[in-house]
């Protein structure tokens, strides 16, 4: 008898787990996209995109969906409509893996929860941009769903214009600056 109260406990507690561990992804939750010169974080854009996806619809259909489904749980003003469509239209290429868009400038992202190795990723990121006199745009990326959906799981980890450059490791200022001139085409 205790075996089998046991054993029911087990389920339910198992039972419960499971339940609680697929709510949160009913729930939207926040992606940050470009939208012109801006990044923005977007609510729902991540479901939007898994319901996208398998659907043979059009490029221009996607987009509107997406525009929708965005719509409904973010404030868009009417002046931004239009750069908030090509947004969603560059990450549903970028989601299907389509070809990448063309260059916006230099993009950097730094992958990693607060601590002393991904501050001094970002300070020594800062100081080569400054002496080598190059505009870039700087993302902190410190959300565990975030940093994961780039496909790194060590942290810090450096992108440069969408390519992972480093993972789990602080690379040579060296290595950064040969990065860096290579992405800004110096």
């Amino acid at each position: 008898m205790v075996i089998l109260l046991l054993s029911d406990n087990i389920s339910q507690l198992i039972s419960q787990l499971i339940k609680t561990a697929a709510k949160p992804m009913d729930e939207p939750f926040q992606r940050t996209i470009r939208i012109g010169k801006a990044t923005v974080g977007l609510l729902g854009l991540e479901i939007a995109l898994a319901q996208l996806s398998g659907k043979k619809i059009s490029e221009d259909e996607a987009v509107r969906f997406l525009y929708e489904q965005v719509s409904q749980k973010n404030y868009i003003p009417e002046q931004a409509i239009k750069p908030y469509q090509e947004a969603l239209r560059r990450e549903y290429r970028r989601y299907n893996n389509l070809e990448k868009p063309e260059s916006q400038g230099l993009t950097i992202r730094v992958l990693g929860r607060p601590c002393v190795t991904c501050n001094k990723l970002k300070i020594m990121l800062i100081d080569i941009l400054q002496e080598k006199k190059v505009a870039a745009d700087i993302e902190d990326v410190q959300d565990l769903d975030e940093i994961w959906r780039y496909g790194v799981t060590k942290t810090p980890a450096l992108i440069i214009n969408g390519e992972v450059k480093s993972a789990g490791i602080q690379p040579l200022r060296v290595q950064i600056e040969q990065w860096i001139e290579e992405a800004a085409g110096k």
